[in-house]
């Protein structure tokens, strides 16, 4: 009998990896509101981890800045635009 080694091989899929989202020249701070709004839902919350795909020191500088920026009235503590739609 002639068997292979590993009958059951795991087909290789190639896939793309997803660019992180926060570049190493990017500062993270209260003032980069270009940066700071791609961590935002459309409600005003702070996306969680996971879904920003970025790491914990980065979550936590981020959640610092959007803090910083809504004290500082640059953003909006709630987004509330279906209570005006009527």
């Amino acid at each position: 009998m002639n068997k292979s080694k590993r009958p059951f091989t795991k087909s290789k899929r190639s896939f793309r990896r997803r660019l992180p989202p926060i570049q190493s020249g990017d500062r993270i701070d209260y003032r980069n509101m270009s940066l700071i709004s791609r961590f935002i839902s459309e409600q005003g919350k702070i996306l969680s981890r996971r879904m920003n795909r970025v790491t914990l020191k980065q979550q936590r500088l981020i959640t610092i800045a959007i803090k910083q920026a809504r004290i500082l009235s640059l953003l909006p503590f709630l987004n509330n635009q279906k209570q005006f739609e009527r």
